[in-house]
C-alpha cells in the first residue's frame, strides 16, 4: 500500500495486546479512522535490544505470530518495517558461521575486523577517541574463534549487535536479499536504523561520512525501487543532517520537535517553535515520542545551550514521576543525549497541555507519527522501570487488550482521537502552511489545500486552543468540537 498522509502508529508487536493477532484485531475494530499507517517495530527473531539485534529477516518471531498476521491488517494500513543496516545479531547464523570457520567462512566479509580499518598500522588511542560513540568504550568486542584465535570485531552498540561491512560485495548481496524479502511482505516504507554509523574510514569519526553515506543510501534506494518501497533513514543527531537528507529528496524524521515543544509549553513562548516550523523540511515524519528517549542533541542550535539545559531541567521539574537517575547508568542508559519519560508525563500528566502538543504536531509540516504509549496518553511505567532497571522501559508499557479498551474510554484519549480523525480525514493538510505572526504566547497555524482551510489558534500559557475549518459541504466556517 502506498504511503498516505495519515497518522502513523508506532508500536511493538506485543505492546497493544499480547501478539500480532490481538494488535490486528484492535486496529481493525477500534483504530481505522484514528491511524492510517503502522510502524511495526522489529518483529524478527532477536537476541537483544527488544528486536534491534535480529538474527534473520526471513521470518516473524513465532512469539508474535507470522507474516499472515501482519498481512491481515495491511489491507487497511500502510506499514513500515525496520532494517538494521549497521548491524546484525551475534547469534545470527552468519556470525556463528564466521566464528566456526573464520577465514573459510562465506560470511567473513560481512563483518569488520577492527584493526583492518588501519591496514598499515595499529590504531592508536587517538584513532579510537576520534570515532563517534554513544557508548563509553571502544567500538569493538573481543571475539574468540573456534580455532582458539581472538580478534577485535567492530561493534558500535550492544555486544549482541555486531556491525556489518557495507563496503563489501558479500554485505551488499545480503542487504539486497533481505530488503527484497521485506518488500515482498508488504512494506510501504523501510526504516534504516542507525544508518549513519555504517560508514567507516580511517582518520575519521566514522559517522555520516560523505560521500560514502550517499552511495550507501542510493544503493538501498535502487534495491527497493522495483518494489515501489521508500526508505526513511533514522538518525538522532544535529538537525542539519536531516536538512541534508531532505535536500536529496529522502524522507526524514523531525526529531527536533519533541524538545522544542517541551520548551514551548514550559515557557509559554512561541519563538523557537515558530522558527522551526518555518524552516523545517516538509517531506518528513513528525514525532513527539518514540521507543527511544526524548532527544536533546536533535534540537541543538535551534535552541540555545541555556534553553536546552533549562528544558532538560524542566522535564524533572514539571514532569510527573520522572527523575534524572532514570536516564543514567543506574538504569542502563548510556546515551547522555536522551531523556527517559513518556511524553504525557513530560507534560505533567496534564490533559490540556498534552492534547495541545498533539494539535501542534498534527498541524506541522509532514506526516505525524504517534507512539502507542502516546496514543493512549500513557504515564510513566515506574513498575516496569524498577523491575527491569532499564531506563527506556519507563516508556514501554505492555498494554493488554483489555487495558487498551479501558484507555480509549478516557476523556484525554477521546479528545486525542477526535483530533487524529480530523487530521486523517480533512484534506487541507496536503499543501500550503502559514505560520502567522502573533503575540509571543500564541501559536497560530493555517493549513490549506484548494478550497479547504483549517486554522489552529492556541494559547501557550493556559493550553486553550480552537480549530476552525471550512466545511466542505456548506462552505461555512465551523469550529472542531470535542478537542
Amino acid at each position: 500500500m502506498a504511503i498516505k498522509n495519515e497518522i502513523m502508529l508506532i508500536t511493538y508487536s506485543d505492546s497493544m495486546g499480547k501478539d500480532l493477532k490481538e494488535l490486528g484485531e484492535l486496529l481493525n475494530e477500534h483504530f481505522q479512522s484514528v491511524v492510517g499507517g503502522v510502524h511495526l517495530l522489529p518483529f524478527y527473531p532477536s537476541t537483544a535490544d527488544r528486536g534491534f539485534a535480529p538474527t534473520t529477516y526471513e521470518v516473524v518471531d513465532p512469539v508474535f505470530g507470522s507474516w499472515k498476521d501482519i498481512e491481515a491488517f495491511q489491507h487497511n494500513y500502510y506499514t513500515m518495517y525496520d532494517f538494521m543496516i549497521n548491524h546484525i545479531s551475534r547469534g545470527s547464523s552468519y556470525f556463528q558461521d564466521y566464528l566456526k570457520h573464520k577465514d573459510a567462512s562465506s560470511y567473513k566479509d560481512l563483518f569488520i575486523r577492527f584493526e583492518e580499518l588501519w591496514p598499515d598500522r595499529k590504531p592508536t588511542q587517538v584513532d579510537i577517541d576520534l570515532i563517534y560513540k554513544r557508548k563509553p568504550r571502544a567500538p569493538y568486542v573481543d571475539v574468540q574463534f573456534a580455532d582458539g584465535s581472538q580478534e577485535h570485531i567492530w561493534c558500535t552498540f550492544d555486544e549482541e549487535q555486531i556491525d556489518i561491512n557495507m563496503y563489501t560485495d558479500t554485505t551488499k548481496a545480503f542487504v539486497t536479499d533481505a530488503l527484497s524479502k521485506l518488500a515482498k511482505h508488504g512494506a510501504s516504507l523501510i526504516r534504516l536504523d542507525a544508518f549513519a554509523y555504517a560508514t567507516k574510514r580511517p582518520d575519521t569519526n566514522c559517522m555520516f561520512l560523505e560521500p560514502d553515506v550517499w552511495d550507501m543510501l542510493d544503493f538501498v534506494k535502487q534495491s527497493l525501487e522495483p518494489y515501489g518501497v521508500e526508505i526513511l533513514p533514522e538518525i538522532h543527531e544535529h538537525y542539519s543532517i536531516q536538512m541534508k537528507l531532505a535536500e536529496r529528496g529522502y524522507w526524514v524524521y523531525d526529531f527536533a520537535l519533541p524538545l522544542i515543544m517541551l520548551h514551548t509549553l514550559y515557557t509559554g513562548s512561541n519563538e523557537r517553535l515558530v522558527n522551526w516550523l518555518k524552516i523545517c523540511p516538509h517531506k518528513q515524519f513528525t514525532t513527539l515520542d518514540t521507543h527511544d528517549g526524548i532527544g536533546v542533541v536533535d534540537a541543538k542550535d535551534l535552541m540555545t545551550d541555556e534553553e536546552l539545559e533549562a528544558t532538560r531541567e524542566g522535564l524533572y521539574k514539571y514532569g510527573a514521576n520522572v527523575k534524572k537517575i532514570y536516564s543514567s547508568t543506574t538504569y542502563n542508559n548510556l546515551d547522555i543525549y536522551q531523556m527517559n519519560c513518556t511524553y504525557y508525563s513530560a507534560l505533567g500528566d496534564n490533559d490540556d497541555a498534552y492534547v495541545l502538543s498533539r494539535a501542534i504536531q498534527f498541524f506541522a509540516p509532514g506526516i505525524p507519527q504517534v507512539y502507542y504509549v502516546g496514543m493512549l496518553a500513557g504515564p510513566n511505567d515506574l513498575e516496569l522501570l524498577e523491575s527491569t532497571k532499564v531506563g527506556r522501559n519507563i516508556n514501554r508499557h505492555y498494554y493488554t487488550k483489555d487495558e487498551v479498551l479501558e484507555n480509549i474510554e478516557r476523556p484525554v484519549v477521546k479528545r486525542l482521537f477526535n483530533l487524529m480523525r480530523f487530521r486523517n480525514t480533512y484534506k487541507a493538510f496536503d499543501e500550503d502552511i502559514v505560520i502567522h505572526d502573533t503575540e509571543p504566547h500564541i501559536i497560530k497555524i493555517t493549513r490549506k489545500t484548494g478550497n479547504l482551510e483549517t486554522t489552529l489558534s492556541a494559547n501557550l500559557t493556559d493550553y486553550h486552543f480552537d480549530i476552525t475549518f471550512i466545511d466542505e459541504a456548506t462552505g461555512h466556517t465551523e469550529i472542531l468540537k470535542n478537542v
